[in-house]
């Protein structure tokens, strides 16, 4: 089963046009990055410091700001933040807080070898406008990056080798997606028989064995294979080779290819086969020769999962007594808008596959279940076991505000307060949704159920049935309590937003 991510993400295999596209770092605007990078950092600091510390009469506001400016810039030099390449590649709310905690503690520590006096509140306040300006700018250029990839501006030219199954993997994981660099502009197969079904050119053919006959010394290591992909990647202007290794292009051909492709002075990548596990999760080592890569174990036991149950519970407990006006509030409404109990009662099913009750605000007249058989030709999800429909007639008029607005989820910070559910996580699915489960979706109840998760920050039900599943299944596998938190951030968002709320 191929799972499709969405973040980004253009419509089914809908591929980036491939006509003549900007590389990397060549457009009008992506140029700016790093120096506005830059720029947005000192400004971001030397400004705040400069102001705040003259408004509360602190001694050497100058040199202060200076100092405070130096370290800050300092601190992202030394994480890379402005390489050209790196930039906008991420939103970098995390990398950006990380950063921030760094400098503060590097100033902290310059505080007290210098015996500076100054307020601790006048520096916090002087200090926290370089998080929040780090923070949007970093975010623009992330946004501005992924409109020039839907133009096929910014890109790398992609010569894709391999036998034609897994090159049309990798093409079609490639198309799939526009929040990266890579635009596949030909291939080269290896093999006799097989044709490609992605329809990117084919741009030259390897022989399905090696001819010895053609042997050259082996201070000229391309040979044929090499000479072939060369003339490609030279025909096409590519920037960048990718091999798809298989049982046909391995060992010592694929090593000359791997020579002839770098003597020329072109990058090189091999594709692992892995498209759903973390870079994190992946580390290197050698063995008798061999490269070998490990993968890290998904998080199930230890001081992650612990951590994020006590944040869970904590943060859920908090949030029932401050938002308890709201939420008497919104049940006095439902019951006023239509008849029925206020809160809806379902049953869900949950880590490890054990059923628990969800709790809901109502949105759907009290009779919504019985009439679900004769909506059945209008449900929207065909190709999974999801029932949705855009305009579903039993959603009561109050049901569509809290519906867009997804205070019809509060009540299950209830469930989060007991243990049944989690702030982030997969959809809890319905015990008949689980009926039809096979190996592979039951994986997605290796995690708690959340409130929200990758799907609610993706296009909620807009999502297709693989396209969710592919969500769930990668936040199963690669979650992480800093992952989450940026899921939390990204929530606020997709709520604003309300796309795929219905």
């Amino acid at each position: 089963m191929r799972h499709q991510r969405t973040d980004g993400s253009a419509s089914g295999l809908a591929r980036r046009p491939t006509a003549a596209p900007r590389r990397l770092g060549r457009g009008e605007t992506s140029r700016w990055y790093s120096p506005v990078a830059v720029a947005a950092d000192v400004s971001g600091v030397f400004v705040p410091v400069l102001t705040v510390y003259g408004l509360a009469s602190e001694p050497r506001p100058l040199a202060a700001a200076t100092v405070a400016t130096l370290s800050w810039v300092t601190v992202r030099v030394v994480h890379h933040r402005y390489r050209p390449r790196s930039l906008g590649e991420t939103r970098g709310l995390l990398p950006t807080v990380h950063d921030w905690l760094i400098f503060l503690g590097l100033l902290a520590g310059l505080r007290a070898v210098t015996g500076e006096q100054s307020a601790v509140t006048s520096a916090l306040a002087a200090l926290l406008p370089s998080l929040l300006i780090t923070a949007v700018t970093g975010a623009l250029t992330h946004r501005h990056l992924l409109e020039q990839r839907r133009r096929a501006q910014a890109v790398r030219r992609v010569l894709v080798v391999g036998e034609p199954g897994p090159v049309d993997e990798v093409t079609a994981q490639l198309a799939a997606r526009t929040d990266h660099a890579f635009v596949v502009i030909g291939t080269v197969l290896v093999g006799d028989a097989g044709e490609l079904t992605s329809g990117v050119p084919e741009m030259g053919r390897l022989a399905a064995a090696v001819d010895r006959s053609l042997a050259i010394p082996d201070l000229i290591p391309e040979g044929p294979d090499g000479s072939t992909v060369l003339a490609a990647a030279r025909r096409q202007d590519a920037d960048l080779v990718l091999i798809a290794p298989g049982c046909l292009l391995t060992g010592d051909r694929l090593r000359r290819v791997c020579w002839a492709v770098q003597d020329a002075g072109l990058q090189l990548a091999i594709a692992s086969g892995l498209s759903e596990v973390a870079l994190r999760r992946l580390t290197v080592s050698n063995a008798a020769g061999l490269n070998l890569l490990h993968i890290a174990p998904p998080l199930r036991t230890g001081p992650q999962p612990a951590l994020k149950s006590v944040l869970d519970r904590v943060a859920a407990g908090a949030a029932l007594v401050v938002l308890s006006p709201l939420l008497l509030t919104l049940a006095l409404a439902v019951s006023l808008d239509s008849r029925g109990p206020a809160l809806y009662r379902q049953t869900r099913i949950g880590y490890r596959g054990t059923p628990f009750t969800l709790w809901k605000f109502r949105t759907m007249v009290a009779d919504a279940e019985s009439r679900r058989p004769e909506l059945e030709r209008l449900n929207e999800h065909l190709s999974g076991p999801l029932f949705k429909i855009r305009r579903d007639p039993r959603v009561t008029r109050l049901g569509r505000l809290l519906r867009r607005t997804s205070l019809d989820e509060l009540p299950q910070l209830v469930n989060v307060l007991r243990g049944q559910m989690s702030l982030v996580g997969p959809r809890p699915p319905l015990p008949e949704e689980v009926a039809s489960y096979g190996a592979v979706e039951l994986r997605r109840l290796g995690v708690k159920p959340g409130i929200t998760g990758p799907w609610q920050v993706s296009g909620r039900s807009d999502l297709s049935w693989d396209e969710g599943l592919a969500l769930d299944l990668f936040y199963t596998d690669n979650w992480s309590v800093t992952g989450d938190l940026d899921v939390l951030a990204r929530t606020f968002r997709a709520v604003v937003d309300g796309r795929g709320a219905y």
